[in-house]
């Protein structure tokens, strides 16, 4: 039997880190949360189900999961985020492999609410995500605030059944600050690598950005919602290239 670490980041979670932390018990042979100074109820919470908690500055998001690795007691980690939770399926694929792991890593299908709707198409599902893996063969990396996990050259990757849930947005206000806070996240990353702003990606990344997910992923089968989210990709898309033009400019003067 293979002991797993649950390891999961927080920020002002209370609505969502109880369901969040029940999905996980009875495969998780330790739990840990970091989180960075949630001003909400998040680690009362925590700390009433008597929860492993850490409080820990936010660098960035590649950052901050790093560092909750080596928060984990084992090397083999199940990593989430305070909004995510499993479902059914996904549990019971997570305790098979416990008994018999083979893979260096394996990815789950991650399905987002939108408003209370399950959105099934677009470019927001299935929203792949290696979740679940030997922290030995791997790390975090990608550009801020959009992580991903990478293994070493070589290593062996395995799919699981079942979704990994995420209550993405509870209504539009909150999509659209974080839309907001995101695309400067994204813009900044974008500059810090030396990245410059072209009229081409201005003009061309957002309306590519929406057909991608309204057509060619079927994002229309998800009535307004998937029409919604893909004007709000392609608007997304288009702050984060206007923000970088601002930044060069700032720069260069």
């Amino acid at each position: 039997m293979t002991p797993i670490s649950v390891v999961i980041i927080t920020f002002n979670e209370e609505k969502s880190i109880g369901r969040c932390l029940d999905s996980v018990r009875g495969i998780a042979d330790d739990l840990v949360v970091v989180d960075s100074f949630s001003t909400d109820r998040t680690a009362d919470i925590c700390r009433e189900m008597k929860i492993r908690f850490i409080s820990h500055a936010f660098e960035g998001h590649i950052e901050q999961k790093n560092f909750a690795i080596t928060q984990a007691l084992y090397p083999h980690i199940l990593s989430l985020d305070g909004d995510e939770y499993l479902s059914a399926d996904l549990f019971q694929s997570i305790a098979a492999i416990k008994s018999s792991w083979v893979c260096d890593g394996y990815s789950m299908n991650r399905l987002n609410s939108y408003c209370g709707r399950w959105i099934r198409h677009g470019s927001w599902y299935p929203d792949r995500k290696l979740r679940l893996w030997d922290s030995r063969k791997g790390a975090w990396g990608g550009d801020n605030p959009h992580d991903i996990f990478s293994l070493v050259p070589g290593s062996s990757k395995g799919h699981l059944t079942g979704d990994l849930l995420h209550e993405a947005y509870r209504n539009i206000p909150e999509h659209l600050e974080k839309i907001s806070r995101y695309a400067v996240l994204a813009a900044e990353s974008m500059r810090s690598g030396g990245r410059k702003f072209s009229l081409l990606n201005l003009m061309l990344n957002p309306p590519a950005a929406f057909l991608k997910s309204y057509l060619f992923k079927a994002g229309f089968l998800d009535g307004v919602s998937g029409l919604t989210i893909a004007l709000f990709i392609a608007f997304g898309t288009y702050v984060k290239y206007a923000l970088l033009r601002e930044m060069n400019d700032k720069k260069v003067k």
